[in-house]
């Protein structure tokens, strides 16, 4: 061969593994980048201890979804556990198979006696001689019955020698509270076109709830996919989103709106109650009445559904009457019962009327002659009313973080729908519509002396304890009228309460302050209907103490079929509600016994265990009391020794282990069946699930130690 020939044949030979490696690069970019992508590759495979290549894939780890939490950290939603239980048979060893087997099936129909011990044996030893490696032994057991699956015989000695796979998770949301503030707190939803459908705190807060998805090798075996737990990539959980909601409020306004709506056999209600300083919502119910006749939180009445708000609106009314200085809250006017603007007649609920008096007695006891004030003072430019209401805020959004706020309707001159008597009907709060939260917020503006806040729904976001980000609360319009105006204005809403509508609603331990309300609505048939046919809509709106508001609250019943008025039907829930708030609010309230002094000759001692606390205190010789029967025990120490008191455990109940130790604590309540988180050191100062509430399995607890 020539030296030509040879260098000739040496170049192929390198061009050749050169084009080699390129292929063999380009493969191994190409699975790279569907690795990336498409988040699974099909082809990928793992040898499997001499078995052969076993086809793998990449999927999805669904993270855990933060909680929703009132302000105090008490779960309004949260995430429970479900385990899908499978068994590997052909991996348990024939001595042990065979040695275990009864015993491993006796407890399975116990735990599951969905099947007896003899068929739990034949199916496993049925699926061991057919080489099945993923049979199914239960779908969705609890966190409780996945632990005691690990103490069974075989399954004991762990997924590798005794086949137990109970790594299959399902992460199911749960409202541990039922109906209450179901509707509010909301749901994300894949429609079937794949689209999210976000409702609620879940839905306009689910960027921090659903956290970051990991990836999971699963194979392919006879059966199908497999989970191999080799994690590729981590799963971050949804942070924690705390409301702006007290869940003790919570219960005072929907068990009221609850009680009321069902004495008036209404169609719907809502309650709303309200922090004044920071628009922070505190409570917030809504309950329509479903074909059974029972109440369900099935819409959110407050935030989505607007309605003519009848006479809360004259406030509004009067508030730009004497921003104007088109009168004066002193000047008379003669209130007859019946006014007439061109064709159309409005009538007062007291046919003879109430005689010649001032605008401020008009408005207390809620006369409709303030029609007649502001038709006078407007009929002219009727567009400087309509101007100076929108300065109010009263014609725009709130712009509130949930989806589903109307824009208020609010005619002008020009407008299609507006007349000559659009002016007079306007001013006592018909031809405007409101949501029952708009109308509220205006309203706490002027208990807050003027600023209007955005009602908020949530105060911060947490992720594993510490706080992520805040929502400082927020003004949307500095000073909405004078201080004159105000003071005017809030001298009327305390009258109202003294001597007006709502005089039955004074509470003798502190003042309220409010407006009634009551607004013919339309019927089905989008008809106002004939005599004896109508239908109203009763409110109360206002804010407690009057003196020094810290409440504002709003009560809307629709239809109700008993009474008609605001002061009787919605005024009384209200009264209700300021009252049970008012006597658990510790500010409202001094402290007594303040700097008694301790006597601490005997030690604290902790609740716990009641053995491991008899065996302590007898090392330290300390007196204690006669031993209680019981197996857990609270403590007490007074001048001379430790007193026991039983403390009963009811499984279908979360337990109070508020000064117990962390190890007491989480083993109390996993024996439940909950999961406990542990924060801090020290013993239980706080439990994020209150003691009463239901257990739920899989619930996750977190237990705060100081």
């Amino acid at each position: 061969m020539s030296k030509t020939q040879e260098n000739k044949s040496i170049y192929w030979r390198a061009m050749f593994i050169y084009i080699g490696f390129v292929l063999v690069l380009a493969v191994v970019f190409i699975n790279t980048v569907s690795l990336q992508f498409s988040g699974k590759n099909d082809n990928l495979e793992i040898s499997d201890e001499g078995s052969g290549k076993i086809p793998t894939r990449i999927v999805k780890r669904i993270p855990r979804r933060g909680e929703i939490l009132d302000c105090n950290n008490t779960p309004l939603v949260t995430s429970v556990s479900f385990y899908d239980i499978h068994m590997d048979p052909t991996v348990v060893k024939q001595s042990i198979f065979d040695s275990e087997i009864s015993d491993l099936c006796r407890q399975l129909a116990s735990l599951f006696p969905n099947m007896t011990a003899r068929e739990y044996e034949n199916y496993i030893r049925r699926a061991r001689d057919n080489k099945n490696r993923y049979l199914l032994i239960k779908k969705r057991a609890t966190n409780d019955e996945r632990k005691k699956l690990r103490t069974f015989p075989i399954f004991k000695l762990g997924r590798l020698k005794g086949g137990l796979v109970d790594t299959d998770e399902t992460i199911i949301r749960k409202r541990p509270n039922g109906e209450l503030l179901k509707r509010t707190l909301g749901y994300v939803q894949v429609k079937p076109d794949g689209k999210e459908l976000r409702v609620g705190i879940e839905g306009a807060f689910n960027e921090y709830l659903a956290g970051e998805e990991g990836e999971e090798i699963e194979q392919r075996i006879s059966t199908g996919w497999k989970r191999t737990g080799q994690i590729v990539k981590d799963a971050v959980e949804g942070a924690d989103v705390v409301t702006t909601i007290d869940k003790e409020i919570q219960e005072v306004a929907h068990s009221e709106l609850l009680r009321q709506l069902e004495n008036q056999g209404a169609k719907n209600g809502t309650a709303i109650v309200m922090d004044v300083k920071t628009g922070h919502i505190k409570a917030i119910s809504n309950l329509t009445r479903g074909e059974d006749d029972n109440y369900y939180e099935s819409y959110n009445h407050a935030i989505g559904t607007k309605e003519v708000p009848g006479s809360t609106f004259k406030l509004a009314s009067l508030m730009a009457a004497l921003e104007d200085k088109k009168i004066k809250i002193t000047d008379t006017v003669g209130a007859y019962g019946k006014y007439t603007f061109y064709k159309s007649t409005l009538r007062d609920s007291k046919e003879e009327g109430y005689g010649r008096i001032t605008i401020q007695n008009a408005f207390e006891v809620s006369s409709n002659v303030i029609s007649r004030v502001i038709f006078n003072a407007y009929q002219n430019q009727p567009e400087n009313f309509i101007r100076r209401l929108k300065s109010f805020g009263l014609g725009d959004p709130l712009g509130i973080a949930l989806d589903g706020e109307p824009t208020p309707t609010l005619y002008a001159p020009g407008d299609k729908m507006w007349s000559g008597i659009s002016l007079a009907w306007m001013s006592i709060g018909y031809e405007v519509q409101q949501t029952p939260l708009q109308t509220l917020a205006f309203y706490n503006a002027v208990a807050n002396n003027g600023k209007m806040v955005k009602p908020q729904f949530v105060s911060e976001i947490k992720r594993n304890g510490s706080v992520v980000k805040t929502f400082e609360p927020e003004v949307l319009i500095d000073q909405i009228c004078s201080p004159k105006t105000l003071n005017a204005l809030k001298a009327c809403l305390n009258g109202v309460v003294e001597r007006g509508t709502g005089s039955k609603l004074q509470s003798s331990l502190f003042k309220i302050a409010g407006k009634t309300g009551t607004a013919r609505i339309l019927n089905s048939d989008l008809r106002y209907g004939n005599r004896g046919e109508e239908k109203y809509q009763a409110s109360f709106v206002g804010y407690f103490p009057a003196d020094d508001p810290i409440y504002s609250c709003i009560v809307v019943i629709s239809a109700p079929s008993r009474d008609i008025y605001g002061a009787s039907v919605s005024g009384t829930v209200f009264s209700a509600i300021a009252n049970k708030v008012y006597a658990s609010t510790l500010r409202y309230h001094e402290a007594i016994n303040e700097d008694k002094p301790l006597n601490k000759q005997i030690p604290i001692s902790i609740n716990g265990y009641r053995d491991d606390i008899r065996t302590v205190l007898d090392a330290l010789m300390v007196p204690y009391s006669k031993m209680v029967q019981t197996e857990w025990v609270n403590t007490k120490a007074d001048e001379k020794m430790i007193l026991f008191q039983a403390k009963k455990i009811d499984k279908r109940y979360v337990p109070n282990v508020v000064g117990m130790s962390a190890r007491d604590a989480v083993y109390l309540t996993e024996s439940l069946g909950m999961i406990a988180r542990v924060k801090g050191t020290g013993t239980v100062k706080n439990q994020s699930i209150p003691a009463g509430a239901y257990v739920y399995k899989g619930g996750l607890i977190e237990l705060t130690l100081e």
